[in-house]
């Protein structure tokens, strides 16, 4: 009736309370040895311990039995991330040629790309109405396009990155460039594929599961990693996504402390829009994403007409026309230094070099991964000194290269 490791619904919550109480009844005239929570455990095959923590929560609250289970931990998405930058190289190229793209063509694509063939078509619709794209109207058929708020804010940060550029040169700049990122690596993270003799098959014994974690926080420049900024911790959680054992208190420590003090002055600093990079300044106007009452008082605050009876979505409005750009606390702390901050448009790992060298220091691990946590501290050491000046200024310069791609491209679309 239930299975081991998975969150009780409401109706198998109602079967044990049903059992429990009618084995306390019989319990009572019938004088059976076993307690009737033993019972009631060996009736639906569950623990003791489980039926006692479902009769508490009955006891205090009957209505608790109504309520959903809660997820455990965060899913992973069923299309991996990693096709991003692919998807969207293979989108443009498809407007560029005034070509017609289904969701069939780019779930054929992905395919050969090698993705799992389990998601399903509608899957893949939402995977990429989150990386940014859209099914609309074009100049002559309907065709799928990124949509505007990606492009523009794509279009911003290049404008910075090119104006930072310094003349006839292919990596220097006006003021130092700082990468900053996070990661994270697992115990059991090895390489999948090795040459094994046929007859024998693979020789190679991984143990089931991903193990423990280590969280990653590091920068680079073009002179490679930022000395004395990594920061590496071991997580507390075994489920869901990195980012949910990053916090503000913990970035912005890491931040004001480690990453600072570490960096050439006049730096621009480019970071991701992890929601921990964006914490609003007390000193910010609202967003939409803020309560109700703080957009009210906010607008009350500036002299703006706001009624009793507005509804959030009318005051969102009034934030759209007239509030300026949110202010985060991180771009103060870096202002407070002499340093500016930038963030990369959003779906675009493409853009930012650090990627990159994340990759190169989890596929040393991988090669020599022996699924202890003891080696896997020493490999990680030796993976960062994978990557040297020399590494970080190659990978800057094809993340120029890109960056003119986009730019260029975006101009042509435009006209």
């Amino acid at each position: 009736m239930a299975t081991q490791g998975k969150a009780l619904t409401p109706e198998v919550k109602k079967v044990i309370v049903s059992v429990k109480l009618y084995f306390d009844w019989n319990e009572l005239e019938k004088k059976v040895p076993l307690s009737s929570v033993q019972r009631t455990a060996d009736a639906v095959k569950i623990g003791v311990a489980t039926v006692k923590r479902i009769m508490a929560d009955y006891n205090r609250d009957p209505d608790s039995l109504d309520r959903p289970p809660s997820d455990r931990g965060r899913k992973s998405y069923a299309i991996d991330s990693s096709y991003q930058e692919k998807v969207r190289t293979y989108v443009r190229e498809a407007n560029n040629d005034g070509s017609y793209i289904t969701l069939n063509d780019i779930r054929e694509f992905l395919l050969q790309n090698g993705a799992d063939e389990s998601f399903h078509i509608s899957t893949l619709a939402r995977t990429l109405d989150r990386w940014g794209f859209e099914f609309g109207k074009g100049v002559r058929s309907q065709h799928l396009k990124e949509k505007d708020h990606v492009v523009a804010a794509r279009q911003r940060f290049l404008r910075k990155k090119r104006r930072n550029r310094a003349p006839d040169s292919e990596t220097d700049t006006v003021y130092p460039e700082v990468y900053l990122d996070e990661s994270y690596v697992n115990k059991n993270h090895s390489n999948d594929f090795t040459w094994y003799y046929g007859e024998d098959g693979p020789w190679v014994q991984k143990p089931t599961g991903n193990g423990e974690r280590l969280i990653i926080m590091n920068a680079i420049t073009r002179d490679g990693w930022v000395p004395n900024a990594k920061t590496v911790f071991k997580s507390t959680r075994k489920t869901g996504d990195y980012h949910g054992q990053m916090n503000a208190e913990l970035f912005t420590k890491w931040f004001e402390e480690k990453l600072i003090p570490n960096i050439p002055d006049n730096s621009l600093i480019i970071m991701d829009n992890a929601p921990y990079h964006n914490i609003l300044s007390p000193q910010s106007a609202p967003t939409a994403a803020s309560s109700r009452k703080k957009i009210r008082d906010w607008l009350e605050k500036n002299n703006i007409a706001c009624g009793e009876d507005c509804l959030k979505a009318e005051m969102v409005e009034l934030l759209e026309r007239i509030a300026p750009a949110p202010i985060y606390v991180i771009d103060e702390i870096a202002q407070k230094y002499g340093h500016e901050v930038i963030r990369t448009p959003p779906y675009h790992p493409e853009l930012q070099p650090i990627e990159t060298c994340w990759g190169v220091v989890k596929n040393y691990v991988a090669r020599n991964c022996d699924f202890t946590m003891k080696n896997l501290a020493n490999q990680l050491e030796q993976g960062f000194s994978q990557v040297t000046a020399d590494t970080c200024e190659g990978i800057i310069k094809k993340v120029r290269e890109k960056e003119d791609c986009f730019w260029e491209d975006d101009i042509k679309k435009d006209n």
